[in-house]
């Protein structure tokens, strides 16, 4: 091997790591609410130019290496400032990215390769990017060549160029191969089973950047090398590498290899086992940060002239080699670029909930502007409504873009339902805090109907009603003030939020009450009904999280309440789920309030209606509790006991946390690997629109 080459000089610009948004680059959730499709209704099948108002999510540029000024190309940002052609056939998309000129390429179908193994040789200045899911590219890939440069490929599956060959020497078909090509970004793509490796960047391809990729179903995933120089600069981070053999990635001769954020799993159900995870080899001087390594075999290795730096990685499961050491220079990705670490232990959440293709469909700015719908509420006349019921049946039936109802600050005395027939709503706060604007009525399960035609019953209780899909509430308070004190004499339950939809993505809110605060139902028992709630405070005392819905509390307080008589006794939740569902997961948050030691418990299973079918579950993981939750943190309901239904903890932490017993179930490793916010989820990414 050559002795080292001098690295080429370059500008060292700092350039912030865009903000995540649920694990998307800011610049797409804002400049798109995670839309890549640019067609609207009529679009032809063949390659056409796009409206002149370009989509916002245009003007996206790398972060990483990828960012940096240096050999003459600053950044990197692909065919920004081109035209945006929509291509269906591989004869167009060939056209478009082997022409001379910027393009931003939208694959709006699946694109088979002819031959098989193709690979388009990509000029510099490109943006080839996928419509949703629709943009995939089959049997082949692409290839950069020397000097390209200026590349974005973004949102695609590159996929199936598999020859039947495991360890294929044959077919050198890749999905991505890069030959001396510089500033480089490959984000948001889903790459697997092709008939060689998935991604291979090679003879000293530098200033890339590869993130929020999944990378499976393959024996090598992704090489880097084949090279003696040791020039080449390489971030990698956020990504889902699992079910691949080797490679994960092999990185050879890299002067500066940042590595961050990573989630390598071996996933115990299939066939294919790792032989190693992150391999410093020949002169590369990595560092390695706060990456999840999940069963894998070897999970860090280096070669004897490599210089690997380890910090703040989490390995569960793995086995054999994990290695840091050498004696390269010290170095520091901030005299390149900035950037932003997430937690190593929300690592598999984050990235298995964000990497890979977005799904859901945007359009160009100018179409977006015109079909957002911006309806005011203001209590004093300075609006369009005066009541939010006003605002939400101004609503039209069917309505099929985002309706946003801007309330401005001040207390609302009503009840709000939203009807099923009105989808794609949001209620925002426009208030400097989410304090200044309340939503609030007294209705319990006994209160009397106006009409005389009987009680409200728990579910009619509520202060708002959701249930049309697709809503969201943000920046405001929704309060159930029913007074238990002076109606004794009547079922207390008093329901502040219920949500009977799918969708359901409530962002920084104010959900409080007593008993049955937050009911999280499905519109039927046999239908989904996702909830996710973040950066939010719920309160009550009696079962006050409660209902079937497959329900995500993430990053918020759960505030315990005393009862109305000054006594501290309660059950923060009361799942009723459907077998085969989830049920309510509390992750990343606190369980805390201003009660007696002991007097709580997490969770009681809710058979409703004494329906021995329902398998209720509620985890509780990563939460803070105080001393308030009970040593033995669940308890039976009705005569059906917890242990025979889903009810366990993992990696709780404060004084109310306790080890593992029979009255405290805890995960295993394993068992906590798949239940993250992305198993919920699935395949719904909750964006703010």
């Amino acid at each position: 091997m050559s002795p080292r080459v001098p690295h080429p000089p370059r500008a060292r610009h700092r350039r912030g790591r865009t903000a995540l948004a649920f694990g998307l680059p800011l610049a797409l959730a804002a400049g798109g609410a995670l839309g890549y499709g640019l067609l609207g209704p009529g679009a032809q099948s063949r390659a056409s130019a796009a409206a002149a108002s370009a989509p916002a999510w245009t003007t996206a540029t790398a972060d990483g290496f990828a960012s940096v000024d240096a050999l003459g190309q600053n950044g990197t940002y692909g065919g920004r400032g081109g035209p945006i052609v929509t291509v269906k056939t591989l004869a167009d998309l060939e056209k478009y990215a082997t022409a001379d000129k910027p393009y931003v390429i939208v694959v709006a179908a699946a694109i088979t390769m002819d031959p098989a193994g193709k690979e388009i040789k990509v000029a510099s200045d490109k943006t080839i990017i996928g419509s949703g899911t629709s943009g995939q590219i089959v049997g082949g890939g692409f290839f950069l060549g020397q000097g390209v440069h200026n590349v974005i490929i973004r949102n695609l599956t590159i996929r199936d160029a598999y020859q039947g060959v495991w360890n294929d020497k044959e077919h050198d078909y890749d999905g991505i191969q890069m030959d001396g090509a510089h500033h480089v970004w490959i984000d948001h793509n889903d790459i697997r089973h092709m008939a060689d490796g998935l991604i291979d960047s090679r003879k000293d391809t530098t200033y890339l950047t590869v993130s929020f990729n999944r990378l499976g179903q393959e024996n090598k995933a992704f090489g880097i090398g084949w090279t003696e120089n040791t020039t080449a600069d390489i971030t990698i981070h956020h990504n889902w590498i699992r079910e691949t053999e080797q490679r994960n990635p092999s990185t050879d001769n890299v002067a500066h290899a940042h590595l961050y954020n990573n989630y390598l799993e071996d996933d115990p159900g299939t066939a294919i086992t790792s032989s190693y995870g992150n391999y410093a080899r020949g002169r590369t001087n990595m560092l390695l940060e706060n990456s999840y390594f999940q069963g894998i075999a070897n999970p860090v290795t280096r070669d004897a002239t490599a210089t690997l730096v380890q910090r703040g990685n989490v390995f569960s499961g793995t086995t054999g080699r994990n290695e840091s050491g050498g004696t390269g220079a010290a170095w520091n990705p901030r005299s390149y670029y900035g950037y932003t670490l997430d937690k190593a232990a929300d690592v598999p959440s984050v990235v298995k909930s964000g990497a890979g293709p977005r799904a859901s469909l945007g359009t160009t700015a100018a179409t977006t502007a015109k079909a957002a719908t911006t309806l005011t509420v203001a209590k004093d006349g300075s609006g369009q409504y005066t009541t939010v019921q006003a605002a939400v049946n101004a609503v039209p039936a069917n309505n099929p873009s985002r309706v946003v109802i801007a309330v401005k600050p001040g207390t609302y005395r009503e009840t709000v339902r939203i009807p099923a027939k009105k989808p794609h709503v949001t209620l925002r706060g426009t208030g400097a805090g989410r304090k200044d604007t309340v939503i609030v009525y007294g209705n319990a399960s006994g209160t009397k109907k106006p009409d005389g035609s009987g009680t409200y019953g728990t579910g009619g209780s509520a202060t708002v009603a959701v249930e049309a899909d697709d809503f969201q509430a943000r920046n405001l308070s929704i309060t159930n003030d029913f007074d238990e004190r002076a109606h004794q004499d009547i079922a207390q339950q008093a329901v502040a939020l219920r949500t009977a939809a799918d969708k359901v993505f409530l962002d920084g809110v104010i959900v409080s009450g007593d008993q049955d605060t937050l009911l999280l139902d499905t519109a039927a028992k046999d239908r989904l009904g996702r909830v996710y709630l973040t950066d939010s405070i719920v309160t009550g005392n009696v079962d006050f999280v409660f209902g079937r819905a497959t329900a995500v509390l993430d990053k918020s307080v759960i505030t315990l309440k005393k009862r109305w008589n000054g006594t501290s006794a309660g059950y923060v939740t009361a799942p009723s789920t459907a077998a085969g569902r989830k049920g309510i997961l509390i992750t990343n948050s606190a369980v805390t309030g201003d009660v007696a030691d002991r007097t709580f418990y997490l969770g009681r299973p809710w058979h409703a209606g004494g329906d021995a079918t329902l398998d209720p579950q509620t985890t509780v993981r990563n939460t803070s509790l105080s001393a308030a939750v009970r040593t033995a943190p669940w308890t039976d309901m009705s005569g059906f006991s917890w242990k025979d239904d889903r009810f366990a903890e993992y990696h709780n932490t404060g004084p109310g946390a306790g080890a593992a017993s029979t009255d405290r179930p805890q995960l295993s490793d394993a068992g906590a690997a798949a239940q993250e916010v992305a198993d919920w989820l699935g395949d719904w990414t909750p964006t703010a629109s």
